[in-house]
């Protein structure tokens, strides 16, 4: 067999086990990824502004989304880009965050923990403690 013919068998069965390897984390990450719940739940959603001032909403709704319970929360305004990910909030109750401009950003929490998904992707469970903080 020709060194070339010996080359192309390992970059097709390189391909194929990358193509498996693919195919598994997307298995498992549809099969673990956070649940949406349905039905009534309250939660909270606490604002921390620029200057540390904190505004807290207790919200009760049926959403099953982040995003969808932050619409329905009285006096909570926010808005941003559009992105392949979702919203990405630039401007929270009236304040903006650029990165660009000031490395400052909207953090998301959960239950104390950073949040690890988008608005339009965080699940919402009944209890969740949300925070919202301008970061810098």
């Amino acid at each position: 067999m020709t060194e070339t013919k010996k080359g192309n068998k390992k970059l097709i069965i390189g391909v194929i086990v990358m193509a498996l390897l693919i195919a598994m984390f997307a298995v498992l990450f549809f099969l673990f990824r956070p649940k949406a719940v349905q039905g009534a739940k309250t939660i909270t959603i606490e604002v921390v502004d620029d200057n540390a001032a904190s505004t807290l909403y207790t919200t009760h709704t049926d959403a099953e989304y982040l995003r969808q319970a932050m619409e329905e929360t009285d006096g909570l305004e926010f808005s941003g880009t559009e992105g392949e990910f979702g919203l990405m909030v630039e401007t929270v109750n009236g304040v903006t965050a650029d990165y660009n401009a000031d490395q400052s950003y909207w953090g998301f929490y959960v239950n104390g923990e950073y949040c690890n998904l988008g608005i339009d992707t965080q699940p919402v469970t009944d209890g969740d403690a949300f925070r919202i903080v301008y970061t810098r």
